[in-house]
């Protein structure tokens, strides 16, 4: 099997529009981290600014522990979500790459199958047991690669769910720790 310019070209074109599109993609998500943090440090800036003003108007040192107690619960919301906003960009980003890869791959391994069923049909006498030998090793390359996505995609869930997991687990330590703490500045 022998390929032509026009093939090499066609690769080539395919290849190149594959990486734009990759690129694009990255780029889309930088530019979504960026809106987020932007948007996270104004929100940061007008809190410190209200914060700032509320614990000048305090009183005695019990209102500002309460102040600052009442502070602990949004704050360590506010964290989480910014955590959560940031994971499902960069979660985004990696499975359209994901899509791609797992495309291109596919279409690799067509092709290796196309050349070597071609070969195949053209090798000469007497090299059966060879040709034996290569659609095997093919064959276990594909089913090795078939495995590794499905580890790669079950450690993968995993990972999201002790990621929802810690994220709920904080979330309810700082529901807990508010009212103790508001009780410890009441008393």
């Amino acid at each position: 099997m022998t390929l032509t310019v026009d093939q090499i070209v066609a690769a080539q074109k395919a290849n190149a529009e594959t990486l734009f599109g990759l690129t694009a993609k990255a780029f889309e998500g930088v530019e979504k981290l960026v809106a987020l943090n932007l948007t996270a440090s104004q929100a940061a800036l007008q809190e410190t600014a209200e914060h700032v003003q509320a614990v000048l108007s305090v009183k005695d040192a019990q209102e500002l522990l309460a102040l600052q107690a009442g502070m602990f619960q949004p704050l360590a919301e506010k964290a989480a979500a910014f955590s959560r906003h940031v994971y499902e960009i960069s979660t985004g980003v990696s499975s359209e790459f994901s899509k791609v890869t797992e495309a291109k791959t596919a279409e690799l391994q067509k092709g290796v199958s196309t050349f070597v069923e071609s070969a195949a049909k053209n090798a000469p006498a007497g090299t059966d047991t060879a040709v034996a030998f290569v659609k095997t090793a093919v064959n276990a390359a594909n089913t090795a690669y078939e495995s590794v996505q499905k580890a790669v995609k079950q450690a993968t869930d995993v990972a999201e769910a002790n990621i929802t997991a810690a994220t709920n687990t904080a979330l309810n330590a700082a529901k807990s720790a508010a009212p103790a703490a508001k009780k410890r500045t009441a008393a």
